[in-house]
């Protein structure tokens, strides 16, 4: 399978390979533009370039409440490398005029996407390094590891989680963000090559059509659910305190433009649910209640303690979210033993033609999708069923190359399944969150 790692030699009595040498600026780091001028004669110049262009963006994941980006980096043939900095300008709509129809090389697409829609950069056609690893088969597809295998540099890590809302932005981080355009277009090469080599090519063309036409994600269900140690609340009223606390808290954090882990942190959240305390000294007594906000917000805390304690019994939170789809599938063989045979059925069928086509099996086809048609397969005839099930994965959103290589695995395991295993369904499910699943 391509994309190997290169590790060193392990046979006894070889030496160990020379690292990959470390991948360097071609042309020096460019100045960083924030200035109307200097942005004008950027985008000129990316006017100027030929061939797709190289863009990612740098955000302060951990640091800051939102997600906008805060370095904005491009390069193009004949016309080098830019580094933007977003703030200082409303938008950047000046570039993706010179852009026009280019083709974008990003590396995870999802990612960045978003954040430079909101500058008004907008791609007509894009090509995602990191899918296209997936779809051919790489076992690790970060930026770093892909560079190192397909072109055989080393890309630097140190600055990846730094605090890029700051300013000034110094000489080694801006090295580090220049170093990430740099490589993109003799990546996407390769890894286009590849894919034409492997009769992938239409796939991913169809995968980044996706990406660039995909609606915005709708806001997520129940967030506070993801606090980190709920499980640990101790019934419904200290359920209903996780989601006071929490909503108090992102209240705080967006007002302040910080991520909310540095205003307290859900340990603290869900010590403090499970106690209920009722003023500030009891609350500040607690052992695990701390944080930079914990005192500073304290009063706001009890109002929420306070609202949880209040609320009527019907109003709390159920134990479990509540959700569109099927329920989990290890609950399947009790519930309805037929469809857990159809979805183990399917999950085997859809993972060994993944392996036969060298790519991740969430790839293949979104896990969600085959779970959602396994619980509730088309009520027709035979006859009709295949018809049935395409127009459904057309309406969840998988692509045509998927419907071409799934159908007919979901067919079959739906007019023959086999009966699973007595440990099947609660075999660990395939529910890797990735690009292509975000999708």
């Amino acid at each position: 399978m391509a994309g190997t790692d290169n590790a060193p030699s392990d046979t006894p009595g070889t030496a160990p390979e020379e690292p990959a040498p470390l991948l360097e600026l071609r042309d020096g780091l460019p100045p960083v533009v924030d200035t109307p001028e200097a942005l004008a004669k950027t985008a000129d110049l990316l006017a100027g370039g030929t061939g797709p262009v190289a863009i990612d963006a740098e955000r302060a994941s951990g640091y800051r409440y939102s997600a906008r980006a805060y370095l904005v980096q491009l390069r193009r043939e004949g016309s080098g490398t830019a580094l933007i900095d977003p703030i200082a300008f409303d938008d950047l709509a000046v570039v993706n005029e010179a852009l026009a129809d280019a083709e974008w090389i990003l590396h995870a697409a999802t990612q960045d996407l978003p954040c430079l829609t909101e500058l008004g950069l907008r791609p007509a056609t894009l090509f995602d390094t990191e899918l296209a690893g997936r779809l051919l088969g790489y076992p690790r597809v970060g930026l770093a590891t892909l560079v190192e295998t397909i072109v055989g540099r080393r890309m630097r890590k140190e600055h990846s989680a730094v605090d890029w809302s700051s300013r000034p932005l110094p000489e080694p981080w801006l090295e580090y963000a220049a170093l990430d355009v740099e490589v993109l277009l003799e990546l996407r090469e390769a890894l286009g090559a590849e894919l034409e080599d492997t009769g992938k090519a239409e796939w991913a063309r169809q995968e980044f059509a996706h990406l660039v036409n995909a609606a915005p994600s709708a806001p997520r269900q129940d967030p506070w659910r993801r606090t980190s140690g709920m499980h640990r609340a101790r019934g419904r009223r200290a359920l209903a305190a996780v989601r006071e606390l929490w909503e108090t808290r992102d209240a705080i954090a967006a007002q302040r433009d910080v991520t909310p882990g540095r205003v307290i942190p859900d340990s603290a959240i869900v010590e403090a649910a499970n106690a209920m305390p009722r003023d500030r000294a009891t609350l500040l007594g607690l052992k695990g209640f701390r944080g930079r906000g914990a005192e500073r917000y304290a009063n706001q805390w009890v109002d929420a303690l306070r609202t949880a304690r209040g609320l009527d019994d019907d109003a709390l939170p159920p134990v479990t979210a509540r959700y569109d789809g099927p329920p989990p599938p290890r609950a399947w063989a009790d519930r309805d033993p037929a469809a857990a045979a159809r979805l183990s059925t399917a999950r085997t069928a859809l993972k060994d033609r993944a392996d036969e086509l060298g790519l991740p099996v969430e790839n293949l086809l979104t896990p969600d999708y085959v779970r959602r048609l396994m619980w509730e397969p088309p009520e027709v005839d035979e006859s009709e069923l295949t018809a049935s099930l395409m127009a459904r994965l057309r309406d969840l959103g998988a692509r045509e190359w998927q419907i071409d290589v799934a159908l007919p695995l979901l067919t079959q395991a739906i007019t023959r399944p086999h009966t699973p295993a007595p440990s099947a369904t609660s075999a660990p499910d395939h529910d890797a969150a990735t690009a292509s699943d975000e999708a």
